[in-house]
């Protein structure tokens, strides 16, 4: 027999409520996101300590960026259907037990070439996205879910911002001790490693993979979650067939791939354009990541509340709107000459960039709901596509503030393609029900 996962998911967010299977996945999803997240950028704040070492020229530390997401776009498809064949929990922690390997070999390093292969490597488990995403998803239920995408993924997102701000500390401690800088900077790249593998057990005792149990059990039972009917594969070409999906990469690129990219880029930019000491570059670019903290969870919860009134188009139109301003202010921070205007006006776009990134990822859940695993590969792995154009951008530009000038720009092109997202009357009626039945359910239980 089948199993509607829109069963028992639930329909409030209770913060402090560990019991509920519902809240146990939304914390320790965004724990692991915050782990992987940390590790995937922990080299890019001591890169001017690293390039220093290795003599590394721009072009080389452009590569370096352009590797550190290349992997994961091919892994983010791969992650998807896994996720709907084997459930998010078995996806999380082969992913955080495998992905630990690289982050450890990067502190092994003695040369530009096997630097920009472990830093290849560890790219991989920026696919903890997709596995944080379809977990909330299946947990969440059409009132909130948006808010609960949007909420793990920004407080994971605060990784990046909590290694730009703490790595450089970490390293002066270690530095304090009496150890070598060129050896110090190795010592401190072991940290995310050790806390990935802690989180990993974690994730195996607290955690299943839906309201109702774990895939495979409940399969022993003979019941068929609504993804697991197709093989993950059958899930990826259905959601491939659907235009939204592509246009939502896309938008993602926009957004969450240019994050990434800015996460690689901005320490060194500040230290290059500004004068900015080590730790204080550290400081001031941990501001994008730790934004995250709230300014994704706005989003979906914006993208909710424009729900309740104007549906699905609401969503879409919020979108446009988050992503048109991300691209404005960032022109305008690229244009910048003075420090205290660059922070300000980075601070601006930092909003808008996490605020786009959550309400993008509160409009996957309503895509195709029988294909969502594939749904948040392929808009996942758009995110890392972008930050990979970003880096080729890079390499082609003269300086950092022009390739951010032109990056802008496309950013607002990609945010205009977002208009010509559209739901059918029947899909906009299927949701809304969905949606009012999801709303009845949380009165019923207050």
């Amino acid at each position: 027999m089948s199993l509607n996962l829109s069963a028992k998911k639930a329909t409030s967010i209770k913060l402090f409520n560990f019991s509920a299977p519902a809240m146990r996945a939304f914390h320790m999803s965004w724990l692991a996101f915050f782990v992987c997240f940390f590790a995937w950028f922990a080299c890019a704040p001591l890169m001017p300590v690293i390039a220093g070492e290795f003599h590394l020229t721009k072009d080389q530390i452009a590569n370096i960026s352009i590797a550190s997401v290349a992997v994961t776009i091919v892994v983010r498809l791969i992650v998807g259907p896994l996720c709907d064949k084997y459930g998010p929990r078995k996806a999380y922690i082969t992913l955080l037990l495998i992905g630990c390997i690289p982050v450890f070999g990067v502190a092994t390093a003695q040369n530009y070439e096997s630097f920009l292969f472990f830093r290849f490597l560890i790219g991989a488990i920026g696919a903890s996205f997709v596995i944080t995403q379809y977990h909330t998803s299946v947990m969440f239920a059409s009132n909130v879910v948006g808010t609960a995408n949007a909420t793990a993924v920004g407080w994971g997102n605060a990784g990046g911002g909590t290694t730009q701000a703490l790595m450089p500390l970490v390293l002066a401690a270690i530095v304090m001790f009496g150890v070598e800088q060129s050896l110090g900077w190795r010592i401190a790249l072991l940290v995310p490693g050790f806390m990935m593998i802690g989180v990993a057990f974690l994730y195996w005792k607290f955690t299943q993979d839906s309201p109702q149990g774990n895939f495979k059990e409940l399969r022993a039972q003979g019941i068929d979650t609504d993804s697991g009917k197709k093989g993950g594969w059958a899930v990826m070409v259905q959601a491939s067939r659907n235009y939204r999906v592509w246009i939502l990469a896309g938008t993602y690129g926009a957004c969450f791939g240019v994050e990434i990219f800015m996460h690689n880029i901005l320490a060194m930019y500040y230290v290059e354009k500004f004068g900015f000491g080590l730790k204080e570059a550290g400081l001031t670019a941990g501001i994008l990541g730790l934004l995250a903290l709230f300014a994704r969870s706005l989003g979906g919860i914006l993208s909710d509340k424009v729900a309740l009134r104007k549906g699905l188009d609401g969503r879409t139109r919020l979108l446009f709107i988050m992503i048109l301003g991300e691209g404005l202010f960032l022109i305008l921070f690229s244009q910048m000459n003075v420090a205290h205007w660059a922070i300000l006006s980075m601070f601006v776009f930092a909003l808008f960039i996490n605020m786009a990134c959550g309400a993008t990822y509160a409009m996957v859940p309503f895509i195709d709901r029988e294909a969502l695993g594939g749904v948040s590969g392929i808009i996942g792995a758009g995110g890392n596509v972008g930050a990979v154009i970003a880096g080729f951008l890079l390499l082609s530009m003269t300086d950092i503030q022009s390739c951010l000038l032109v990056l802008g720009g496309f950013v607002i092109v990609a945010g205009c393609f977002v208009m010509l997202v559209r739901f059918s009357v029947e899909h906009k009626a299927k949701e809304q029900r969905l949606f009012e039945q999801a709303i009845l359910d949380r009165k019923n239980a207050a």
